[in-house]
Order: structure tokens, then sequence, then C-alpha cells
């Protein structure tokens, strides 16, 4: 049974749009640390794996519903095919990111500036909000970020953002077998 799942359709589409997505996502990262401003600051709103899972998760569940599964694909294999997807996107843009971060040196150490920066930036009506205790431990942890943490923050986030678009999109795309 699982070998015939591993040879599914539904595996090869995910992984291979989900390939796609993840060096998209790993070059808009090293494009977006040469123009300036840190990737892993930018607001996840506005974070291009938004629109990029969107439509390539739409495009690959609806190729494999289309011309594999006759038209029909259930909720639970819709979430599958996106599991597999943002799994294979996130292995490979994490690997684009260790790999970049490995060779700029200054990939971590410019994120930390930035980010030590942000936080003394921070108005002092926000810092009564938050909590004054709060912002010098984060400020008191910042030297102690490394790569791994930044990569493995990326994989978070990713499967954070990737799993509302997967539900969204399989209840979108999901047809169930007619009965007759």
């Amino acid at each position: 049974m699982l070998n015939r799942f591993i040879h599914s359709p539904l595996v090869h589409v995910c992984l291979r749009y989900g390939a796609i997505a993840g060096f998209l996502c790993a070059g808009c990262v090293v494009s977006l640390y040469y123009m300036g401003k840190h990737p892993f600051l930018i607001n996840p709103f506005f974070d291009f794996r938004v629109p990029a899972f969107s439509l390539l998760l739409f495009f690959s569940l609806k190729e494999v519903r289309d011309y594999f599964y006759e038209g029909t694909l259930t909720f639970f294999q819709g979430l599958g095919g996106s599991i597999i997807f943002l799994s294979t996107a996130a292995l490979v843009a994490d690997t684009g990111i260790f790999v970049f971060g490995s060779l700029q040196p200054d990939f971590v150490a410019e994120y930390i500036r930035q980010l030590t920066d942000q936080i003394r930036n921070i108005p002092p009506e926000s810092i009564d909000q938050i909590g004054k205790v709060t912002i010098d431990n984060s400020l008191r942890e910042l030297p102690f970020i490394s790569l791994a943490y930044l990569v493995g923050l990326y994989t978070w986030q990713t499967f954070q953002i990737g799993f509302f678009i997967s539900v969204i999109i399989s209840v979108i795309l999901r047809r169930q077998p007619q009965l007759i």
C-alpha cells in the first residue's frame, strides 16, 4: 500500500511543484537580501510564499484532479498532496538558504543588526504593551542567533503559511465521486 502511494501521481506532481516553489522561495530570499531588506524581517502577510504557494499548490492539485483522478479529488487527498508540496518546498528552500548563508557570512550578522535596530525603534507606547522585560530579553538573545535558527524559522513559517492555504485550496478543488 505504501509503495502504491509513493508511486502515485499525487506524490510525483506535488513533489515537482514543491521543488519549483522551493527554488523560487530560495531565490526570493537571496534577492531580497541583496536589495537591502533582510527577508526574515518582512511581515508574513507580505511574504513571497503566500502568492507562490497559492498558485503552485492550486495548479498541482488541479493537475492531479483533472489529468490523473478523472475529475475527482477528496479533501484528504488534497491535504495529503499539500503536505507533500509544503515539505518539498521547505526542504529545497531551506537547503538553498543554508548554502547561501554559509557562503555569505554577513547574512546572519545583517539579520541581527536590522532586528536590533527594529527593536530599538519601537515606540514607547508599544514598549508598555509588550513589556520592557520581554524587549530586554529579546535584545540579550540576539547575539546567539545562528544560521540553523534562521533556517528552522523559515521552515516553521513555511508550514504555518502553507497550512491555511492548503485547507482553502483543498476545499475549493475537492470533488466527490458522483453516486449513481
